[in-house]
């Protein structure tokens, strides 16, 4: 029971500390942490993998078949 409750503890301090660090931001904004949006990885032409996947898709109408 000790160990649950300082687990207990030390869980409930992370968490206080963590939104006391988002409350006291002065810009208000956080990052985007979406890939699509990072300057750095679209001048390197990674995207998302969502992304890759469409612009595959449309570059052939029948992506299933193989070239065997």
């Amino acid at each position: 029971m000790k160990t649950f409750i300082i687990i207990l503890v030390l869980v409930a301090g992370s968490v206080v500390l963590l939104s006391v660090g988002v409350l006291l931001r002065k810009d208000h904004k956080f990052r985007s942490e979406h890939i699509s949006q990072n300057k750095r990885m679209r001048e390197r032409g990674i995207h998302c993998a969502v992304s890759q996947d469409r612009e595959a898709r449309r570059g052939s109408h029948n992506s299933l078949t193989t070239n065997d």
